[in-house]
């Protein structure tokens, strides 16, 4: 393993793993000063000047097969990048798991009336803490930023605004309340850090594309592609996105088979 290596997988310096403390404390804070729905339906009312489909293109963002489809070109790019961000959902996702239920809290759905805040899809009531969709976005995001060289991470600043958005996003659709999204990026990053620190440790020969790691990457854009082409992933104004992802993944495949074949396999 190289030294440049090494160092990254420190991911950073010790004080960076503070910072998800920030929207942690802010959720924690906007809870116990009942300013939970003032904060939500704020956000919920002025985010309608802008078009649904924004919002719901924002949030699929955040759903796990739209930002895998998203992300995937990286497979013949930096498929180390892939790999951070699809370990650091994965470790995320998990967390949501275990949370969900232990807190239980009512989404925005459960609590106000349907006519007091604005909301496109069906009604969601309970699992609120933390959003998902958040956490999902934050973490690949993160994933991917940790596990870049340390040179390039300045240029990647602009993903985490995306993440941000697709945060927002859940308030906008009312599907989450604010604190759930704060909580959500928290969790994200966390789970970025720790994703990137894994993906670290991959050694560069299991990266190739004629290697059974990138193989099963590959494998999962096969499968993704039939999720877009067979699902509806989060709204009905994402069908034309889905379409242009699965074109996306597509052409990203056949640069992975012209990729194995250069190298005579």
């Amino acid at each position: 393993m190289t030294e440049q290596r090494k160092s990254a997988l420190a991911v950073a310096s010790l004080w960076v793993w503070f910072i998800p403390l920030l929207p942690l404390g802010l959720a924690i804070a906007i809870y116990f000063g009942e300013l939970q729905t003032p904060t939500f339906l704020f956000i919920n009312r002025h985010t309608q000047i802008l078009p649904d489909t924004l919002w719901t293109w924002l949030t699929f963002v955040g759903n796990g097969w739209g930002i895998f489809a998203l992300c995937f070109p990286l497979l013949v790019l930096a498929p180390r990048l892939l790999s951070a961000g699809l370990l650091a959902s994965l470790i995320g996702g998990a967390i949501s798991q275990i949370i969900k239920p232990f807190l239980a809290f009512p989404r925005p759905a459960g609590v106000l009336a349907l006519e007091d805040f604005y909301r496109i899809g069906e009604p969601l009531l309970h699992r609120a803490m933390p959003s998902g969709h958040t956490l999902t976005a934050f973490a690949v995001v993160s994933g991917i930023y940790f596990a870049s060289d340390r040179e390039k991470r300045s240029s990647l600043w602009w993903t985490f605004i995306i993440a941000s958005f697709a945060g927002i996003s859940r308030n906008a659709l009312g599907a989450h309340w604010l604190t759930d999204v704060l909580a959500g990026s928290a969790i994200g990053v966390w789970s970025g850090m720790l994703g990137a620190i894994l993906a670290e440790l991959i050694p560069d020969a299991q990266l190739a594309p004629n290697k059974i790691g990138s193989r099963l990457l590959a494998l999962g854009g096969l499968a993704t592609i039939y999720v877009l082409l067979t699902q509806t992933l989060d709204s009905e104004l994402n069908q034309s996105l889905q379409y242009a992802c699965a074109v996306l993944i597509s052409i990203t495949l056949a640069l992975f088979v012209k990729a194995q074949k250069t190298r005579g396999i």
